[in-house]
């Protein structure tokens, strides 16, 4: 395949645009290359700007669980939009996409809606340190909630080590508040406790891991997670943006019976245009303002255009009564695919997979957490990875980040898809 025009825009990109994004993973630095520019998407295919075709596992990063330019969404929104793009005031379908979330998931009372996944937990939060009054939190090394300064963290030497920054901008004081655990190990949490008694408002965790490759929770993880926030009077904080609405209608909670104090959203809550929600029981919702002290806003907040999109799309899903088992029974098909393709060769692979999100790590290593994640072979990532490509296979550019499966793949797609991977490993 020739990537000409790619090329040529990401040239032009770079003069206007830092990176030539707006995103830096989209900038292929972890897998060397230009990156492809989109013309156009519909169902499981992208169609680049040189007329290239490309099976699609990444899925706009998982919101398209129904297939790109799906058409009661785009049906909806230029509906809507012939009745104007924004107010800046409330609208009806704001309250309508609320009840349906909040029937979908369980445990919740009360839900407010933002304009993306890094918002949602930003101000679940400041909601969290306000509903406890307390400052510091616990998060897990690999796992990603958005770009606020809170979350750019990185471990310290020791499971009890305060965070130290890994962006320039976020300064050591916000860096203090934040407490770093290895996911999927008790011990590291447990000592967090400990060492910092009555001062810990919330613990937030990726249920799913999605950001160091698809890492799914150990037997009896969260359950830990649940009974040690309870004892310690903690917050247990849910960033479903990833795995609300896509791994069961009710998210990681249904999915294992686990039922954390807030929840986060976006991708699929949104059909595609930014969107992204928390929520809670009545008793810590109501501490937002305008009811409670804890301060949060948005102008473009449930934007019309937004709200139908995510509403249609919820709709959809809840209707579905099968479409949770056909994409697991997709997603199964692949990873055996897969599973045979490099069982064949010599090259050291483990494959991680929940519902519809997998992940290929080149390590001999099974994959629990982010040390283990690093473990992996990027160099062999960067072969399969161009290798797909050249074959018509987009998976992401980067081997810390989960594939995302849509309804809209056919088995004539898994299988073209199985035959490039096993030709890709043979020359690998």
């Amino acid at each position: 395949m020739e990537y000409k025009r790619s090329s040529a825009l990401f040239i032009e990109a770079q003069q206007y645009i830092p990176g030539g994004v707006n995103s830096p993973v989209r900038a292929f630095k972890a897998v060397g290359g230009h990156p492809i520019f989109v013309k156009s998407a519909k169902g499981a295919y992208l169609y680049d700007e040189d007329g290239n075709r490309l099976i699609d596992y990444i899925n706009s990063w998982g919101p398209m669980i129904l297939g790109h330019a799906y058409e009661p969404v785009v049906e909806a929104v230029i509906e809507k939009a012939k009745s104007g793009t924004s107010f800046g005031m409330p609208t009806e379908i704001e309250t309508e996409i609320a009840k349906l979330a909040i029937e979908m998931v369980p445990g919740i009372d009360k839900i407010r809606f933002v304009n993306s996944g890094t918002e949602a937990c930003m101000s679940a939060i400041r909601l969290a340190r306000g509903f406890t009054s307390r400052n510091k939190i616990i998060k897990f090394a690999g796992c990603y909630h958005g770009h606020s300064d809170s979350f750019l963290i990185q471990a310290g030497s020791g499971a009890s080590t305060f965070g130290m920054p890994n962006s320039p901008g976020v300064t050591v004081g916000t860096a203090q508040d934040t407490l770093l655990a290895t996911y999927n190990n008790e011990a590291s949490v447990r000592e967090l406790f400990a060492a910092n008694p009555h001062e810990i408002a919330a613990l937030i965790v990726e249920p799913v891991a999605g950001n160091m490759g698809c890492i799914p929770p150990a037997a009896g993880f969260l359950q830990f997670l649940r009974d040690i926030c309870s004892e310690n009077n903690t917050l247990l904080i849910f960033d479903e943006v990833m795995t609300g609405f896509r791994l069961a209608k009710g998210g990681v909670q249904e999915l294992y019976g686990i039922t954390a104090d807030i929840c986060c959203f976006g991708k699929v809550i949104g059909g595609g245009l930014p969107v992204g929600a928390f929520a809670a029981r009545r008793e810590i919702m109501d501490f937002l303002a305008p009811v409670g002290p804890v301060y949060q806003a948005g102008t473009l907040s449930g934007n019309p255009l937004a709200m139908i999109a995510g509403l249609t799309m919820l709709r959809a899903i809840n209707s579905d009564a099968e479409l949770f088992k056909r994409l697991e029974e997709k997603c199964a098909y692949l990873e055996n695919g897969l599973r045979v393709a490099f069982s064949e060769t010599a090259i050291p692979f483990t494959i991680n997979r929940v519902g519809s999100m997998i992940s290929i790590h080149f390590a001999k290593e099974s994959v629990v957490d982010f040390a283990t994640a690093k473990l992996g072979d990027n160099e062999w990532f960067k072969k399969f990875f161009h290798g797909m490509l050249q074959e018509g296979v987009y998976i992401a550019p980067s081997a810390y980040e989960s594939w995302f499966l849509t309804d809209a793949l056919t088995y004539e797609d898994l299988d073209f898809t199985i035959r490039a991977a096993k030709k890709v490993a043979a020359e690998m």
